[in-house]
């Protein structure tokens, strides 16, 4: 007899649980962030704290790249010994992501 209360526990949970799914309309829009596009600069173009902040950072890193986006925040490709990896700054140095 518990099992049986319990069963038809299990099943009312269920189904009260599939119950409170929404359905999927064809009228949803989904918004998506796109990232800004970033362009290619010199290293040289690179602003000075931005170089000060990446050797802080990352001493003995090497700057392989460098992009900048219209917001002036700087992606750059960078080598230390033989990993490489990507940041984000800003262009007084700040680190957006790393």
């Amino acid at each position: 007899m518990k099992k049986l209360i319990l069963s038809a526990i299990v099943v009312l949970g269920t189904l009260s649980m599939q119950g409170n799914v929404l359905p999927v309309s064809p009228n949803t829009k989904a918004t998506v962030a796109i990232q800004s596009e970033y362009t290619e600069v010199t290293v040289d173009a690179v602003p000075a704290p931005v170089k000060t902040a990446l050797q802080t950072a990352y001493p003995g890193a090497k700057l392989d790249k460098a992009f900048v986006n219209d917001k002036k925040e700087y992606k750059l490709e960078i080598s230390v010994g033989d990993q490489k990896a990507t940041v984000y700054s800003d262009v007084n140095g700040n680190w957006l992501k790393i």
